[in-house]
């Protein structure tokens, strides 16, 4: 899957999000099985398969760089994401058996889970 793909499907998602009750949530995701080949843009070519979402002021945003001003940053390959947004994958169960690594603080990235949990 292309980055810009991924994106795509995130954006799409993110319309469907309840952020009301989150005043600020900012993750750094890297897709460690993104290569430079699947990057369309030449800028992200340095660091493929970063990306961060950040919700603040009701909003979600999605950018397709690394954010230096984060909460944490989750590693995992793309189809273990994908399964993690679609609900066929836990985020606790993935941390625990080492699909999901994350640099940070884990109660944020835990309610970023929260928060693609009750998208569905």
């Amino acid at each position: 899957m292309k980055l810009s793909e991924l994106l795509t499907m995130l954006r799409d998602m993110a319309k469907k999000l309840n952020v009301s009750d989150c005043n600020f949530l900012a993750v750094n995701f890297r897709m460690t099985d993104i290569k430079e080949s699947d990057i369309e843009n030449d800028d992200q070519k340095t660091e493929p398969g970063i990306f961060y979402i950040e919700v603040k002021d009701g909003r979600v945003d999605i950018q397709p760089y690394k954010y230096n001003d984060t909460d944490c940053t989750i590693c995992m390959k793309t189809d273990n994401f994908v399964k993690l947004l679609d609900g066929k994958l836990d985020a606790v169960i993935a941390f625990t058996t080492g699909r999901l690594k994350i640099d940070g603080d884990m109660g944020k990235a835990l309610a970023f889970a929260e928060l693609i949990k009750n998208a569905k």
